[in-house]
Formats: structure tokens, sequence, C-alpha cells
């Protein structure tokens, strides 16, 4: 597949993507807990009907089947909605997938509150510090199907357990192309002096979109971060950022309670302190109603996040310190 220009979902990238590496990995798996339309696996289980398995509405044992393909040397791909793959099955992901670092790659789609009309009870907003706070997990959140697609490609080649947050709604493309790799996982967007905003998944758009907007009414030069590895985060690209500019927002479609803010906030305490300020979900749960309306409903916009650059811009220290680099946070 090639790179999309136009709004596409997340999920749609992890579905094409691991086509491609079926045709390229005979040992690539791909199990889904009876969602695979949605989570876009159906176009796996298509091409590769022997290597698809339908696990039905069974996450917990789904995780532990993963687990044991594993253990025979195949490359399992987990798949279903996050509220499930983290919050359900979390006791298998913990003791099966993580303290036995078996490459079992969890493909967990419908992240957040843009997931929309099903409401509280499946827009999961703790998965990311769920799966933070659990030693050995890589955590990544891509930006938008380019890099969403690079990112399931490239996990092929990694050997830890990964959990991998995709999105259901179309969103617009931060990449102009599918990037060669993700890298130490931040990306600098946008170069900017004033102030440093950081955000990951379906807020890095947005962000970029309020830098525009600070520019254009208040003559603010923001910088723009994506991150799409939250764990284990490269400290140091942020800690030069924010050296530099003296003041931050994160930006995310997640809790700020163990979620790219406090990532950041830890680094940054440790470190460089600064006034951080976040965007993100309080101690709220989500709420029913379309995707763009659950985040206009929480502030998860471009505008919320400009108005709370606005907010941190008068806390900005008038000296700033050289930063101490050095030490990566896990």
């Amino acid at each position: 597949m090639g790179a999309k220009s136009e709004p596409t979902a997340t999920r749609v990238a992890y579905g094409e993507a691991l086509v491609e590496l079926g045709e390229k990995h005979e040992d690539i798996v791909v199990l889904d807990a009876d969602l695979s339309v949605s989570t876009q696996t159906a176009k796996f289980g298509k091409a590769f009907p022997d290597r698809f398995f339908n696990c039905g509405a069974a996450e917990a044992n789904m995780m532990s089947m993963a687990c044991g393909l594993a253990a025979t040397g195949k490359r399992p791909y987990a798949s279903t909605f996050a509220i499930f793959a983290t919050g359900r099955a979390y006791d298998q992901v913990r003791l099966g997938i993580a303290h036995n670092e078996l490459p079992v790659r969890i493909g967990a789609s419908h992240g957040g509150v843009s997931l929309g009309e099903d409401g509280a009870s499946h827009q999961m907003i703790e998965d990311i510090a769920l799966m933070r706070a659990m030693p050995k997990m890589t955590v990544v959140v891509p930006a938008d199907y380019n890099q969403a697609y690079r990112a399931t490609l490239e996990s092929y080649e990694r050997d830890e357990p990964m959990y991998l947050r995709f999105g259901r709604p179309a969103t617009p493309a931060v990449y102009d192309e599918i990037p060669e790799t993700l890298g130490e996982g931040v990306d600098v967007l946008r170069e900017g002096k004033d102030i440093t905003l950081i955000a990951t998944g379906h807020m890095v758009w947005r962000a970029l979109e309020a830098a525009e907007s600070l520019k254009r009414e208040d003559g603010v030069d923001a910088e723009v971060l994506n991150v799409s590895i939250i764990k284990p985060l490269h400290s140091e690209s942020i800690l030069e950022s924010i050296a530099k500019t003296g003041v931050v927002v994160t930006a995310e479609e997640h809790r700020v309670v163990g979620g790219l803010a406090d990532a950041v906030r830890q680094v940054a305490a440790e470190q460089h302190p600064v006034p951080i300020f976040a965007v993100g979900m309080g101690d709220e749960f989500g709420v029913s109603g379309t995707g763009e309306a659950c985040m206009e409903h929480f502030g998860l916009t471009a505008r919320g996040i400009a108005d709370r650059a606005r907010e941190a811009l008068l806390l900005k220290p008038i000296v700033s310190h050289p930063p101490l680099l050095g030490r990566d946070w896990t």
C-alpha cells in the first residue's frame, strides 16, 4: 500500500500493513476477538485464512493463545478494542506476555473518546497508563495512517512485547509519506522558540493547527513534537525543545494521569523543570456522542490546545538554563 494524503483511520493502516507483513513473513499470525471488521484484521483473514484465528468474545483467552503461539516461534498480532485489550485481559497481558517477554503485538483499536457513540463503557482512556506502567512493554501511538503503517511494519522486527494504539475515526495526514522508520519515537514537526507543544496520536494534527492559530492570532512561535513511542520515552529530544522554549503544553486523547503528560513531567521534573500544562482527560469518564462531539466536549481540539498554550505562556520563566541530558525514562 502507498501513502495516504486524505484523512484515513490509523486502524486501516494496521489492517493493510498486516497483509503486507503476511505476504513477506510466514510466521505472522493474527488473532481477533470477534471484531475483525472494526479492527481491520478481516483483510488479513481473507488473504491468509490459515493464519487467522477468530477467538470470539474471549479476549483473555486470545492473549493466552498469542503467548502459546509466540512461544513456538510465531509472531502473533492480538487484535481487539483498547478497552478489552487492556481492561478485560490485563492479567493475561501482564503475566503471559510481558512477564515472559514474548514478542506479541497487541493491536488495540478504538482507543480514546473519538470512538464516539459507543460511550463511556467502550471509550478507553487509561490504556496508555496501564501499558506504560507495565514492565517490558513498549507503547506506540501513531499520529496518522502513514506513521501507523510504518509502526505496524516495524513492529515485526522488534523482539519485545508491544502495545500499538489505533483509532476509529479518519484523521488528517501528518506525514506526506510513509516514514522510513519510527526512529526514537519523537519527531519535531514544526520548529519554534516560544513554547513547545508535545502531542501524541489523534492530537498531533490538532497541535499543528493550534500552532498555526497561535502564530496567526498571537504572533507566538510554537514548536510541535510528535511522540509516537511513549515508552520508552526518548527524553533527549524533549529536553532539547523545552530548554529552548521554557514552557510546555502536552496533548493526548487519554487521561493526563499516567499518560503522555506524566511521562513528560517526569523527565522535566528531574532534568529541566519548566511549567508544563496538559490537554487531556481529567478525573472523568467518556460520554456518548459522535467522535468529534466527544472531542469537543472534553476540549481535545486545536482551540483547546491553543487556549492552554496562552495560559502556559503567562508562567514562562524569564531565564532558562541548559538541560541535563543523558537519562531516558522507561
